[in-house]
């Protein structure tokens, strides 16, 4: 595809779209600004992360909460709204502040239409490699990428295999890949055409002992540990790693011959040996270790040129540039659900970069016209699930999102069904970064809940929990988000809460974040008092009740709109001025 006809089907999308056609009039597109760039460097890397099974166009709010504490206060990507928007030197109002921020979201939402989409992504890295020829590119998969859709729970992630076949994903690694069973998992992976890299997954000694499969038996290496790759004239080395925490943060009992971990030291004593046996002329990270995790890595390892980061859905528009004993890193984040491409030239000679330009692209649908092939598998995949997915359950009376720290709005709408339906007092819902934005108006559809909710272990459950058991849960997850050491941060968000409301001082030490807990009616909740908690996604042994979508389906198509009485956000304390906060639903103590 070249300019010429990549800008004829671009006319024809905004001939199409009314949307397209009134970005088109003000100019927007002609220019070419937001997909032309001058020619840089003699290699070309690619990389999304985190799309989620996200085969179709969809919207996305970026979150309002993004808190930094200690040495990441102020800095990516600890910056929201307008605080992002000055760092990054983005014009308010313009379309990548929109795809960046949550400013005026539903607004630009109508104005700009949706982002991502395989067909639209296809279409965009076409254009690219061709730009560059194909040699000379290579496109990167940061994980979460088999989960997050109806689709990729029914086929077992297996839509999303053939979906990343078919784009020429070149290198992927892991982290809801592992939430399906060691022989899903491993027969995914059999069936990508591309190399699925992972340093730091082990197999371990009693699974070794009874014959269990691996890359490398003497090393352990459940998979390979990097790959090498040709570009043009000059060789690039991928090192893959996988989430450290999957065994903690997802249930074990699915892969219960793997072990995990960010072992850094392993990572440069890799980089040392494919240094010197592999002579690349530079050496990368495909990391799912979250970008806190990567920026603290980038510090204490030498010798990697760039972590293209994930697991954090952080969509930052530059890379950090951090130093450590042997020289800089460059450190990027390419955000969530398919939303955004990053483009990485390079300029590399024999042994070394010299040089970089690093874009983060929007994917706006209305602006990429859909790939046809891409289109018509996306079809024949989405085929035998279309009524069940379009089911429309009931139509929102709200902006419908889950990003942020502390609770989303449809987090609430997830917490009421479950003190509804299942008659609890108090709801629980995990802190899940994934999960697409529903307009105000917007019908909400099965596929919406779906996106909220479409994990492997669904199973709602109802049960007794003292005050304390309810405090101590909040503690251990404020604790995996707001530790000073990122590297014994999960990356998730706060537990979210249906009928309770708390204090949180995310300075505080662990164990004393949370405080003043009440329920909705302003009675205290005691620590030694039994209360009736409902919630879903058991990560240790399996929870007896229904999926939570059905749940929440019931709940939608009962109420017929979706809508909340109140955001139970906690009130903070301490961060009030934080640049990582922004229009806060809640209250400051």
């Amino acid at each position: 595809m070249d300019r010429r006809e990549f800008l004829r089907l671009l006319g024809m999308a905004a001939a199409a779209s009314p949307a397209a056609s009134a970005i088109w009039s003000r100019g927007v597109l002609a220019d070419e600004k937001m997909y032309e760039a001058a020619p840089f460097g003699n290699a070309r890397i690619m990389h999304f992360t985190d799309c989620h099974a996200q085969l179709m166009p969809i919207y996305f709010r970026e979150p309002s909460v993004n808190l930094g504490l200690g040495e990441a206060f102020g800095r990516p990507p600890h910056l929201v709204g307008e605080a992002l928007l000055e760092w990054a030197g983005i014009e308010p109002k313009s379309m990548d502040a929109h795809a960046l921020t949550f400013l005026d979201f539903a607004d630009a939402a109508e104005r700009y239409g949706k982002v991502g989409g395989f067909a639209h992504l296809m279409t965009l890295v076409s254009r690219l490699r061709q730009e560059r020829g194909a040699g000379n590119c290579l496109l990167l998969d940061g994980g979460d990428t088999w989960q997050g859709s109806g689709t990729a729970y029914w086929t077992r992630g297996r839509d999303m295999v053939d979906a990343c076949n078919l784009l020429g994903v070149d290198v992927m690694t892991g982290h809801w890949e592992f939430t399906y069973r060691e022989q899903e998992v491993l027969d995914n992976i059999a069936a990508f055409n591309g190399t699925f890299v992972a340093q730091n997954v082990r197999v371990t000694e009693d699974a070794l002992f009874e014959g269990a499969a691996a890359f490398d038996e003497d090393s352990g290496h459940a998979f390979a540990p990097y790959t090498v790759k040709q570009l043009g004239e000059r060789r690039v080395a991928v090192i893959g790693q996988a989430f450290p925490y999957t065994p903690i943060a997802n249930p074990a009992r699915f892969i219960p011959n793997w072990t995990f971990g960010i072992r850094h030291q392993e990572v440069q004593q890799l980089v040392e040996k494919i240094r010197d046996e592999e002579k690349p002329d530079a050496v990368v990270l495909l990391s799912h270790n979250g970008m806190d995790v990567d920026l603290k890595l980038a510090s204490v390892v030498t010798g990697l040129d760039v972590i293209f980061g994930g697991h954090t859905h952080d969509g930052v528009p530059k890379p950090s540039i951090v130093s450590n004993p042997g020289g800089k890193t460059l450190v990027t984040n390419a955000g969530s659900n398919g939303k955004f491409l990053a483009v990485m030239d390079l300029d590399l000679a024999p042994g070394k970069m010299r040089g970089y330009r690093y874009r983060l692209l929007p994917v706006f649908a209305n602006l990429l016209p859909p790939d046809p092939k891409m289109q018509a598998l996306i079809e024949k995949i989405r085929a035998p699930y279309s009524d069940r997915l379009n089911e429309k359950l009931a139509v929102s009376q709200l902006l419908l999102y889950r990003r942020g720290n502390f609770n989303g709005t449809f987090d609430q709408v997830i917490c009421d069904a479950l003190r509804e339906v299942e008659g609890a007092e108090i709801a629980l819902s995990p802190g899940f970064r994934w999960g697409t934005t529903v307009l105000p108006g917007q019908a909400v559809t099965m596929e919406h809940v779906l996106d909220q909710t479409g994990i492997t272990y669904p199973e709602t459950y109802v049960r007794e929990m003292t005050g304390a058991d309810i405090k101590l849960i909040l503690e251990d997850v404020a604790d995996n988000l707001f530790n000073p050491d990122p590297f014994y941060q999960q990356g998730g968000d706060m537990v979210r809460v249906g009928g309770m409301n708390y204090v949180c001082d995310p300075t505080a030490a662990a164990g004393q974040r949370v405080s003043a807990m009440t329920l909705d009616n302003g009675k205290a909740v005691e620590a030694g008092k039994n209360y009736t908690v409902s919630g879903w996604a058991t990560v240790g042994s399996q929870s007896p009740g229904r999926p939570i979508w059905d749940v929440v389906a019931d709940y939608l198509r009962d109420r017929k709109v979706a809508n909340i009485s109140r955001l139970n956000s906690p009130a903070l304390k301490n961060v009030a001025s934080n640049p990582g906060l922004a229009d806060y639903a809640g209250k400051f103590a």
